[in-house]
């Protein structure tokens, strides 16, 4: 049964991976625009619930012939000019002029050029110059949130990849307890939040606010299944869930509140759902799932640094990392509750 249940976890972990890219892309917006209801060509997104359920893919642009990977700010144009003119000139004037002086002036100038959409001018001079190379341009810098019209929508492989690894992951260290249903239907709502975020530096109110009630409300049911709280003394406990999503969202409230420019409100809402998941399992982790956040947070932002794709001022979407890092408390707190 151990053996059939993480298998399900990973089917659900990629089927439901397949269905974000979708979501995703609808979802990553300026601040101010409405979702998007349209593909990058301008075909209407239908399908179930409103073009919200379904694959990254567009019936009109596949019809069409259009390159549906394009980001939807681009346009690829594939016309191809075959046409080839080579013109060859060789002109070569010697002269010999002898004076009374028995002087002797001898004169030769060479020159070829040719044209195939290059031409290339070849002469004989004392006075050779060489054009220094120019410098390459250097590696453009993560200064600010990225454009929103340059979203992909197309289908992915890696998505599905990573829900069927987290969900999997997931269902081997909980094992057969009640908590293990909540983490399964969370997670791809998780997953969701970090495409968004890494498309647009962007978590919507729409998704963070009903995950931390979800979170809630989700725990409150599985403590009341037998086996679901910590009636065997292993310190699971709803009640610890809810002051753990307080007391995350707090801290990260006033990191707001010191650094705007630094911590995004988005994030300040994502902590209250994290901190719920998180104290399930006591503030012991808690405190390593918070603090894993922000510690691949930081290696992520050095790691630009060091290759010169960022500076010190540069923006990175935090949301990932918390997601990561609270999923990695989560591993740890299911393995520390295992019988």
């Amino acid at each position: 049964m151990y053996a059939t249940l993480i298998v399900l976890a990973v089917l659900w972990g990629a089927a439901t991976g397949v269905l974000l890219p979708r979501a995703a892309y609808r979802f990553s917006v300026e601040p101010d625009d409405p979702w998007r209801d349209r593909c990058p060509a301008g075909h209407l997104i239908g399908g179930a619930a409103g073009g919200w359920i379904g694959t990254a893919r567009c019936p009109g642009c596949e019809a069409a012939g259009i390159d549906v990977t394009a980001p939807s700010g681009t346009r690829t144009d594939t016309s191809t000019d075959t046409s080839t003119d080579t013109r060859t000139d060789t002109s070569t004037d010697t002269s010999t002029d002898a004076g009374t002086d028995a002087g002797t002036s001898t004169h030769t100038d060479t020159s070829t050029r040719t044209d195939a959409g290059t031409s290339a001018d070849t002469s004989t001079s004392t006075d050779a110059r060489t054009a220094p190379a120019p410098a390459p341009a250097p590696a453009p810098a993560h200064s600010g949130p990225p454009d929103a019209s340059l979203v992909r929508y197309a289908p992915s492989r890696l998505v599905p990849l990573l829900g069927a690894l987290g969900c999997g992951a997931l269902a081997a260290a909980t094992g057969p307890r009640p908590e293990l249903a909540v983490w399964l239907l969370l997670a791809p709502v998780s997953l969701l939040l970090a495409l968004v975020d890494r498309n647009v530096h962007r978590l919507p109110d729409q998704l963070t606010l009903p995950l931390a009630l979800a979170a809630a409300v989700l725990l409150g049911l599985a403590a009341l299944v037998p086996g679901g709280a910590d009636d065997g003394g292993d310190g699971r406990s709803w009640t610890t869930a809810l002051l753990g999503g307080v007391v995350l969202g707090a801290c990260y409230f006033v990191l707001f509140l010191i650094n705007p420019n630094g911590m995004g409100f988005g994030d300040v809402k994502l902590a209250l759902s994290l901190g719920v998941v998180l104290g399930w399992y006591g503030w012991a982790v808690l405190f390593v799932g918070a603090c894993a956040g922000f510690l691949l947070g930081a290696l992520y932002g050095v790691g630009l640094m060091v290759l010169r794709r960022a500076g010190r001022k540069s923006v990175i979407p935090f949301g990932p990392f918390m997601i990561v890092g609270a999923l990695l408390g989560l591993l740890l707190g299911a393995l520390s509750v295992a019988p």
